[in-house]
């Protein structure tokens, strides 16, 4: 463990970033009121100090792997593992002519969330004592109920997560299927979210 007083720890330098995409198909086609998919793609990162790894991700197309491969490594690597904020400074510089928007904003904060992943076990705290916790727990919630499904399946998947105490969950709302009378599909998917238990979900 790094001991820390009233004057700048030295920590160990970055040794190394990688980052790897991947692709992951989801169960069934799913879609929600601006766009449709069969799969996401995500991008993880590991920045590497001493003997701990951190580790971040993003959603992100494969091209972000790139990004922190050729741009935001270069930055970080050799900087002060508890210097969170002089690498990110560095990643920002160095995403000057790319832009920091869009992916770039993408790579930079998967190596952000590695960076503080990072700095947590070289610390030996829990992440959420080292940024300091605005509340004691926070509640959790079931997140689906895609435009895509059939409404017994809206009812499988949110009636079973209440089933399980999981007293929120979060329905997709927009364009679907055809309806063969006006209003009667958002009346259906709201009864979806209604299992026959007393238990009723909040939406979100």
């Amino acid at each position: 463990m790094i001991a820390i007083d009233s004057t700048a720890v030295a920590g160990p330098p970055v040794e190394a970033v990688s980052a790897a995409a991947y692709t992951i198909a989801t169960d069934r086609p799913e879609s929600d009121g601006t766009f449709a998919w069969d799969s996401t793609t995500m991008v993880v990162v590991e920045v590497r100090a001493g003997d701990e790894t951190g580790i971040g991700w993003t959603y992100a197309p494969a091209a972000v792997e790139g990004l922190v491969a050729g741009l935001l490594a270069p930055a970080v690597e050799g900087t002060n593992a508890l210097d969170t904020g002089v690498a990110h400074r560095a990643m920002r510089t160095a995403l000057r002519n790319t832009g920091e928007a869009g992916a770039g904003g993408m790579a930079l904060s998967a190596v952000d969330v590695a960076l503080w992943d990072l700095k947590a076990k070289l610390l030996e705290m829990p992440l959420a004592s080292l940024l300091g916790r605005a509340h004691a727990d926070v509640p959790v919630y079931g997140s689906g109920g895609f435009c895509s499904y059939s409404l017994d399946e809206l009812r499988d998947q949110l009636g079973g997560w209440v089933a399980e105490g999981i007293p929120r969950v979060k329905m997709k709302v927009g364009p679907s299927r055809p309806t063969t009378s006006r209003g009667s599909e958002p009346r259906g998917r709201r009864s979806a979210a209604t299992p026959s238990s007393s238990s009723t979900p909040t939406a979100r």
